[in-house]
């Protein structure tokens, strides 16, 4: 026999309201509202309590106010993470997340799914599918990530999207549902480090 949290990791059929979720989903409740309810001068604290919410962490992580997840032991982040304001990460799978991935205002990672049929979703069972964001990758406001996908390295997902399907290597992608609109060029690189290098030449302060 399996228990309800051993079949949710492994993503099979379960029903969240088992005692050992509702001790875990408890714990996640309580670091998520101190985190909200922290302050601008206590960043520190805020870290500490991610560390402690979250599977793995890297450096430099930050995320703004408020923030909400279910568990937070099935999420791993790497270096220079930041989401900004509403993000939300139902984590009843893994969230796997790489280095330098920023997230725009009220972006959401759902790994949750419910059954098509109405007689056995009525019983309260679910299922998680994994997700993977890559290194060097923005997120634009508003996007939704949906269950199984996986996102490669250095892209760009506009904002408002719906991503359904996985999207690959460096690309720009947009949409509901969200699909590649152009790879990103050496012509992309140049441009930017121009505007990066008149930005210190211009910025005295």
């Amino acid at each position: 026999m399996a228990t309800n949290k051993e079949n949710m990791l492994k993503g099979k059929l379960y029903m969240a309201g088992g005692k050992e979720l509702a001790k875990d989903s408890k714990k996640s409740r309580m670091l998520t509202r101190l985190f909200n309810n922290s302050t601008e001068e206590q960043l520190g604290y805020r870290v500490e309590l991610l560390r402690q919410l979250f599977e793995s962490t890297g450096q430099e992580i930050y995320i703004e106010p408020p923030f909400r997840c279910d568990y937070g032991y099935n999420i791993t982040v790497g270096d220079h993470f930041y989401a900004n304001y509403d993000c939300i990460i139902i984590d009843v799978a893994k969230v796997t997340i790489g280095d330098h991935v920023f997230f725009g205002p009220r972006v959401g990672v759902y790994t949750a799914g419910h059954p098509i049929d109405s007689d056995v979703r009525n019983t309260l069972l679910e299922f998680g599918k994994p997700i993977t964001i890559g290194n060097s990758v923005w997120i634009g406001a508003n996007t939704v990530i949906t269950p199984g996908v996986n996102i490669g390295n250095n892209v760009v997902i506009g904002a408002g999207s719906i991503v359904t399907k996985d999207i690959p290597d460096n690309v720009v992608a947009v949409g509901n549902p969200c699909k590649v609109l152009r790879e990103i060029t050496d012509e992309d690189r140049r441009y930017w480090e121009k505007q990066k290098k008149d930005y210190y030449e211009e910025i005295q302060d």
